[in-house]
């Protein structure tokens, strides 16, 4: 199935929204996929979601390009740039605000990313909110071929990210210079939910 991502404002910014949708709310605990940008913004424009409750999940955040300021109700404040990984597990409940930093908000630039919904098992709904922020020099890349591989989130390949997952999933980036066919593997795909993020 082909599904084209749909638009949904999420306060002053329009993400492209490939889950849910009509015929599909989920696919294994990812419950809403958000695309954002790529957008150019001039230098009177800036990303502002206000702050914001989540409750029973956890998201995760990943940019191409660009920079969100995230601050929350348990304390976090923390700028993410490209490469790195924003995972916040609601749990009980927090609340979080994903803003333009401070020292962009006046000049031109650029926002390119996802944001990603996870729901959380049942035995973990209720948990303390926690927040957990990884660089990207952290998250585990390598190279086969042409072929440049980021393991996001998740187990996959015999590796590991360390961003802090709670159900058997992996969220892979794969690069490459050329079109072509790549095989994951039935037995992987079959063991975990994915999601891959493909870049030509």
């Amino acid at each position: 199935m082909i599904h084209e991502e749909q638009a949904a404002n999420i306060g002053n910014f329009l993400v492209g929204r490939l889950l849910p949708f009509r015929e599909k709310r989920s696919v294994g605990p990812f419950v809403f996929i958000d695309h954002m940008g790529p957008a150019y913004m001039k230098d009177y424009q800036n990303f502002d979601v206000a702050a914001h409750p989540h409750i029973g999940l956890s998201t995760l955040t990943y940019l191409f390009e660009g920079s969100i300021f995230h601050r929350d109700s348990i304390g976090s404040a923390v700028e993410i740039k490209p490469g790195a990984v924003n995972w916040m597990t609601a749990g009980k409940g927090v609340v979080h605000s994903e803003r333009t930093p401070e020292y962009l908000r006046h000049t031109d630039k650029s926002l390119h990313g996802f944001q990603i919904w996870v729901g959380l098992p049942a035995e973990l709904e209720d948990c303390e909110p926690s927040f957990h922020h990884t660089e990207a020099a952290d998250i585990p890349a390598w190279q086969e071929g042409d072929i440049a591989y980021k393991l996001i989130a998740g187990e996959a390949f015999g590796r590991k990210s360390p961003v802090p997952v709670h159900s058997k999933l992996f969220f892979l980036e794969i690069k490459s210079a050329v079109e072509q066919t790549i095989s994951i593997g039935k037995d992987l795909l079959e063991k975990r939910q994915c999601m891959c993020w493909k870049a030509l």
